[in-house]
């Protein structure tokens, strides 16, 4: 399978680099009562929502932004080549407790990769903040099935979701492809399944016994 010319190596890296100083460029984009990781996310997103069609020029030539909250992408595009990128912003504060952000629903990204023109890509903005200075230290621009399943989990939400697992620890496969990680993927779920079902097999046993327990009470 054909990896977008975008994600070449050395082409990647310049285009990390290139949003690293676009961002560390900007002056106080935020004030002392809106610094939570929250409004710091919001303020990123949406200064790149505005910028990173400029930052990949000669790369796209659709571009699209505004999608609602719950949607896949932050930002979409088509590049030159004609695959589709939806990508999925995440901001990252590096002297923070780890946290394990929501990727994508797997039966989401099931459909969405069943064409090989489409690519779900991970925009992540690693910072240290210093009052309202937010001070970028590393980007990472991927698709998804670069990052090693070392440092993904599954999340018991709906059909299940991808997590990063502690986005302190994120490790790319260059090498990789989607098909291996796909398969990863389904190995993945046909462990987290069987492990779900017996949680739910036990929650109905517990709650068998509370409602035995009320129906042997006496009627007030």
């Amino acid at each position: 399978m054909k990896r977008p010319l975008l994600f070449e190596r050395n082409v990647v890296e310049q285009l990390q680099e290139a949003v690293k100083t676009f961002l560390n460029a900007q002056q106080d984009f935020i004030s002392l009562r809106a610094s939570s990781p929250r409004s710091v996310g919001d303020a990123v997103q949406s200064i790149l929502e505005d910028n990173f069609a400029k930052i990949l020029a000669g790369h796209v030539q659709d571009y699209s932004t505004g999608f609602a909250r719950r949607a896949m992408a932050d930002i979409a595009f088509q590049d030159i080549e004609g695959f589709y990128h939806v990508v999925d912003v995440k901001t990252h504060r590096l002297n923070s407790d780890f946290n394990m952000p929501n990727l994508i629903s797997v039966e989401r990204l099931s459909r969405f990769y069943e064409s090989d023109e489409h690519y779900l890509d991970l925009l992540m903005i690693s910072y240290t903040l210093e009052a309202t200075q937010v001070l970028v230290e590393k980007v990472i621009f991927v698709p998804i099935e670069l990052i090693s399943w070392q440092c993904l989990t599954i999340g018991a939400l709906g059909w299940g979701q991808i997590q990063i697992a502690n986005a302190n620890r994120l490790l790319i496969e260059y090498n990789g492809s989607r098909k291996q990680w796909m398969l990863q993927l389904c190995e993945r779920l046909m462990e987290f399944y069987p492990a779900e079902i017996a949680k739910i097999t036990n929650r109905i046993g517990h709650f068998e016994k509370v409602r035995q327990a009320w129906l042997a009470r006496p009627d007030e």
